[in-house]
């Protein structure tokens, strides 16, 4: 197919080296026309805005920072609004609020365009090997069409009207991180109370304690880069955003609370431009340890 691809951050550029490679001819588009070096290299044209990229495609993907950005893609001078027509499908990947997700996809289903929000998650290993689950809402009809494109970068995951996509993608967030922080704080309790740092995680990796984030995360603070890949500009913009979603449906949400009051103090402490499990680092210097472990701990983002 004839794919426009906008937004090739440390996500989306790892996804749309995967379209190419499964054989799709790819127009991207980014604010940094380095991003797409590799892109170009292997056969991609370039676009300098989103209404080129989305010339004459079948598919237009795009995958920002968060809702700003997503709307000045659609609704800016030069953005998909102005040049998408009947028939053609959009699919956005960025994490963004449920309401602007649907507001886009009527304004432009009403020229015709199929719009589907399929927010993902995974990490940039996940983009990387093709393993990034996609969370889809939009006509059920619409996503299965292009299933096998989406699949080539990851597990796709029909979810339900428009909106529930991005819903589903916050509610993910929410839950790592709750995860994130717990796991500081239960490793942190461990060590400090001495149990040996490697013996306490091979525990907790099993049973009830086991998530994804103990197995994929704690390598990352082991090392003590903190997870550079996703930054906590980033995880401030998705609690801000998760907080919202509890007030909109009316839910308590009192852990939710608490850990992104955690996020803030850590974003206020270590810079928004630091890893994502800063929030890590809050309990080991409120502690006053330090949970570095010796190993081959290999980034994820180069795996």
């Amino acid at each position: 197919m004839r794919i426009g691809f906008i937004g090739l951050g440390t996500m989306g550029g790892a996804a749309a080296l995967n379209l190419i490679r499964g054989g799709h001819q790819l127009t991207v588009c980014d604010l940094d026309r380095s991003r797409a070096d590799e892109h170009l290299a292997m056969g991609a044209t370039w676009a300098e805005t989103p209404k080129d990229a989305a010339q004459d495609a079948d598919i237009v993907f795009s995958m920002v920072f968060g809702p700003q950005q997503i709307e000045q893609v659609v609704r800016g001078e030069n953005g998909l609004l102005s040049a998408m027509r009947s028939g053609q499908v959009w699919v956005d990947m960025t994490t963004n609020q449920p309401a602007l997700a649907k507001a886009l996809g009527q304004e432009l289903a009403a020229k015709g365009v199929q719009a589907v929000d399929a927010p993902v998650s995974g990490a940039v290993d996940g983009a990387r090997t093709g393993n990034m689950p996609q969370f889809a809402g939009g006509d059920e009809a619409t996503i299965e069409r292009i299933r096998p494109v989406m699949e080539l970068m990851g597990p796709l995951y029909y979810i339900g009207e428009n909106g529930c996509g991005s819903i589903t993608k916050l509610a993910s967030n929410q839950l790592w991180a709750i995860h994130a922080t717990a796991m500081g704080e239960a490793l942190v309790m461990a060590v400090k109370s001495g149990v040996e740092l490697s013996r306490a995680w091979e525990a907790l990796k099993i049973g009830a304690s086991e998530s994804w984030c103990m197995h994929h995360d704690a390598p990352s603070v082991f090392a003590g880069h903190y997870d550079p890949s996703f930054t906590l500009d980033l995880c401030k913009k998705d609690m801000g955003l998760i907080i919202e979603a509890c007030d909109d449906a009316g839910t308590a949400a009192p852990a939710t609370r608490l850990v992104s009051e955690q996020f803030e103090k850590a974003h206020k402490r270590y810079g928004g431009d630091k890893g994502e499990l800063h929030v890590v680092k809050l309990e080991e210097d409120a502690a006053g340890i330090s949970l570095r472990l010796g190993g081959d701990w290999v980034p994820h983002w180069e795996k």
